[in-house]
């Protein structure tokens, strides 16, 4: 069986419309900040806790608070400029990535209540983010 071979010429067909690259690129990178943000947050609140819950000591809770300002540092990189909503979207954010957090960290098993409250909340995120809205 032969390998693919282009027709003489081809060239593949430019982007239509590279507004629309740009836009994938700039959800692409909110996603991941989202994410590293909610490792951030959630990381560092369960080292607190650990620290003077769990009795593992202060380098526990200094490792947690110095994480917990990271958080702060990453939510600022969001290409969105309004403060409002970066943190009302991270509220949703943070109950889905908290679930899953426990999940792997604590042994936790969420009920199909839980379960459906997190995919609620990450769809009202995408709303949030990523609904398309009218230039100002």
């Amino acid at each position: 069986m032969r390998g693919f071979e282009p027709r003489v010429g081809y060239r593949p067909p430019a982007s239509a419309d590279p507004a629309c690259e740009d836009e994938a690129m700039s959800v692409a990178r909110s996603l991941v900040l989202f994410a590293v943000a909610a490792v951030a947050e959630i990381g560092g609140a369960w080292l607190v806790w650990q620290g003077l819950r769990e009795h593992r000591g202060w380098l526990w809770v200094g490792a947690g608070v110095l994480s917990l300002g990271a958080y702060g540092f990453v939510a600022t990189l969001q290409p969105d400029a309004n403060f409002g909503r970066i943190l009302a979207a991270y509220g949703g954010v943070f109950v889905a990535g908290s679930l899953a957090w426990a999940i792997a960290f604590d042994g936790f098993q969420p009920d199909r209540f839980d379960l459906v409250g997190a995919m609620i909340c990450l769809v009202g995120v995408s709303i949030i983010m990523y609904a398309p809205r009218a230039a100002t």
